[in-house]
């Protein structure tokens, strides 16, 4: 109820912010939480007020009770644990593999080491169709061998391997100073990793339109869509720093990752829009707010370096696109305040130099990997103002021609006129398109 609250339409939550409904069912579960109850219903409530914890912010708190879950399950040797039924093994199983993606992500997020090593000798999650035709007291005569490979959490345990040593390499890269063989060597290694999982990928499982519509109708839509906000989520993250050098650069591989960033991109914010379309796909977590800021900075280096007017158009399409989307989830979500504060610091970091704002420092790994903290700017302190979500996309929108192209230097006056025509949006015309209302952007101007 405390996560799920915010989107309830009961009269009984009409007069109360959807960002506060959970606060008092927040307040229970801490209450009820035994934390002396060695168990399986105490890791996921440990997860469960995890992710309540991180909706406002509260990455240590959030860290702490995953900390926790995963202690117990390595006490209770989880996955390989006696159990009475196929579904009680199966459970033990998708929540040992669920700790384990969990541990990777959240421990990068701090920069803390991770608790659990993942298990060769733990079979993968079976498919879920298996799974939820299973019946409660069930024994072991049902076999899932080689059905696995159809299970969307199976293959999100497959990716989050690759997304943990994305971020392993990414911290390395930034911290160690690599040479450009070493960075290049390593690159093609996980790119290949990517390419390898999605061309393994059953051809049901694949992302298309039909796809997510057949998954959508057996009550899994969110959760291939999830599989795939990953996927490309990963793949922009161990691209993004060729964009630094895409449009000076003679190296064809650069370019040729460059694309492939944009690509990812592209296709989590497309993935994202089909979601909204298509009935029970849609996805409404916080983290989609932070996955889709970044693919956002990515549509912005396309909107100012691009010269194919085909391409200008689609990003300056999406950014408008995706203002929409993350006002939605900033009314749901506390922590997204924090994203777009993050975005708006990326802005003001770009007006101070066009030439460092896309290179993969130790900067830009904590803004693509540390999503619940704030980040200063490059090279100093900025004291950025945190601003309500339709005035920092609109700054971006429809002032940045003034702020962005006035501090670049000669090479990039040539792009001034174009983005300026570009970026010449009327607010009430950006608002008045947006599935929100008007009244919900002026408030959302009201609390800056």
């Amino acid at each position: 109820m405390a996560l799920s609250a915010r989107f309830s339409k009961n009269p009984s939550f009409s007069n109360i912010d959807a960002r506060e409904r959970g606060k008092r069912y927040e307040e229970d579960c801490k209450r009820l939480l035994d934390w002396n109850d060695i168990s399986l219903t105490t890791i996921q409530a440990c997860v469960l007020l995890g992710a309540i914890a991180i909706t406002d912010g509260k990455a240590a708190s959030e860290n702490i009770h995953y900390a926790v879950a995963c202690r117990m399950a390595q006490l209770l040797d989880l996955p390989r644990r006696e159990a009475g039924s196929m579904v009680e093994r199966e459970v033990n199983i998708r929540v040992w593999w669920t700790l384990c993606m969990i541990d990777v992500w959240s421990s990068s997020g701090v920069r803390l080491p991770r608790l659990l090593t993942p298990l060769d000798s733990v079979p993968l999650p079976m498919d879920e169709i298996l799974f939820l035709s299973l019946k409660q007291g069930q024994g072991y005569e049902v076999s899932a061998k080689n059905m696995n490979r159809s299970s969307i959490l199976a293959e999100m345990v497959r990716l989050n391997h690759i997304l943990l040593q994305i971020n392993q390499f990414n911290i390395r890269a930034s911290e160690n100073n690599l040479d450009s063989h070493s960075i290049m060597a390593d690159v093609e290694d996980l790119s290949r990793q990517l390419d390898v999982w999605f061309e393994e990928l059953p051809d049901h499982m694949k992302d298309t339109r039909e796809n997510l519509t057949r998954y959508s109708e057996q009550g899994l839509g969110r959760l291939l869509v999830a599989l795939y906000l990953g996927y490309y989520n990963y793949g922009q993250m161990l691209f993004y720093r060729f964009l630094h050098d895409d449009s000076r650069s003679p190296d064809t591989r650069i370019r040729f990752y460059a694309n492939k960033c944009k690509y990812h991109a592209g296709r989590l914010c497309e993935i994202v829009y089909a979601s909204e379309e298509i009935p029970g796909c849609d996805a409404k977590y916080n983290m989609v707010g932070h996955v889709l800021m970044i693919a956002s900075t990515v549509q912005i280096h396309s909107l100012l370096f691009e010269d194919d007017e085909g391409s200008v158009t689609t990003a300056k399409r999406r950014l408008e696109k995706n203002f929409c989307i993350l006002t939605d989830l900033v009314s749901l979500w506390p922590t997204l305040d924090v994203c777009m504060d993050r975005l708006m610091t990326f802005h003001a970091s770009c007006r101070e130099s066009a030439e460092t704002s896309f290179c993969m420092d130790q900067w830009m790994v904590r803004f693509l990997v540390e999503f619940a903290n704030p980040v200063s700017g490059k090279g100093k302190e900025t004291g950025v103002k945190q601003h309500g979500p339709f005035r920092t996309w609109a700054s971006l929108l429809i002032r940045s021609h003034q702020n962005f192209l006035s501090r670049f230097s000669d090479t990039f006056v040539k792009y001034h006129e174009r983005v300026e025509s570009l970026l010449n949006v009327n607010y009430d015309q950006l608002s008045a398109s947006s599935p929100l209302s008007q009244s919900y952007c002026e408030a959302s101007l009201a609390r800056t």
